[in-house]
């Protein structure tokens, strides 16, 4: 019994501190790949699902048998505050059938849903046992909004809208006014005071947070991109362990940060 019971709990730990890209049918037709990342020592309480802003493509891939991806989202590069935290983050990349990189109205479809679901199915079947969240950023908020009204507590844990895109432009979508009445899943906002991107004023977020929870982000670094790219306020640059600090309290229902200096 000592003997299963050490070799169940290696098992277990080898799990836990792999890594692996996986690729999976979505739909008939379409694959869609994610990347499980390394938590070394740490045992996970919670999977994010970490979903770039942008137009979505992380460009993951494996080269000479190791994964390789772009790491300038926010929530890419903060990958490992998410492990530091006890929280297993998962990258998802685009569909196949949008190499590129993801439209605005894909992102509120029901192609976005069919494969959201195909890839929270595998990631259960991989790491079972543990709350799902997903966490967004930017342009992905307008997938988070669309997760919000059509997902149900028994798929999902929760939903983190960072950096949202709250203001109208003709050159993208926004999330509109997420009615409280609509969304089924825990939801939490996240922005930075000093975000001065046109489709992602804090103001804007600010008022649409008020029925939900909110964290605040002030200062960090000196920009090194333009306000709408993310080695600015708008993806927290010289704020990110902080900020995913925050995420991860209030998903593991920790006490956390609501006003970041």
């Amino acid at each position: 019994m000592r003997v299963a019971a050490l070799i169940a709990g290696l098992a277990a730990s080898l799990a836990a501190s792999a890594q692996e890209v996986v690729t999976i049918p979505t739909r008939p037709g379409v694959t869609e790949s994610f990347f499980i990342a390394n938590m070394g020592d740490v045992k996970p309480e919670a999977i994010a699902l970490l979903y770039s802003g942008g137009y979505g493509s992380i460009r993951l891939r494996l080269e000479e048998g190791q994964p390789r991806f772009n790491e300038g989202n926010f929530l890419i590069r903060a990958r490992r505050e998410f492990i530091r935290n006890g929280i297993q983050p998962v990258l998802v990349d685009v569909p196949s059938d949008s190499i590129q990189g993801v439209t605005d109205p894909y992102r509120r479809s029901d192609a976005q849903l069919a494969d959201f679901r195909a890839v929270l199915a595998e990631v259960r079947k991989r790491l079972p046992g543990l709350p799902v969240f997903v966490a967004t950023t930017s342009r992905s908020t307008l997938t988070a909004a669309h997760l919000a009204r059509n997902v149900s507590p028994e798929e999902l844990a929760g939903i983190v809208f960072s950096s949202s895109m709250v203001a109208p432009g003709r050159n993208w979508e926004n999330i509109g006014s997420l009615d409280p009445a609509e969304v089924k899943v825990p939801v939490l906002f996240v922005h930075h005071h000093g975000d001065i991107c046109q489709a992602t004023p804090f103001s804007g977020a600010e008022r649409l947070a008020r029925p939900f929870a909110l964290v605040t982000v002030n200062g960090g670094f000196p920009p090194k991109s333009d306000p709408c790219e993310p080695f600015s306020a708008h993806g927290y640059y010289g704020k990110e362990a902080p900020t995913v600090d925050a995420i991860a309290g209030w998903m593991l229902k920790k006490p956390f940060q609501k006003d970041i200096q």
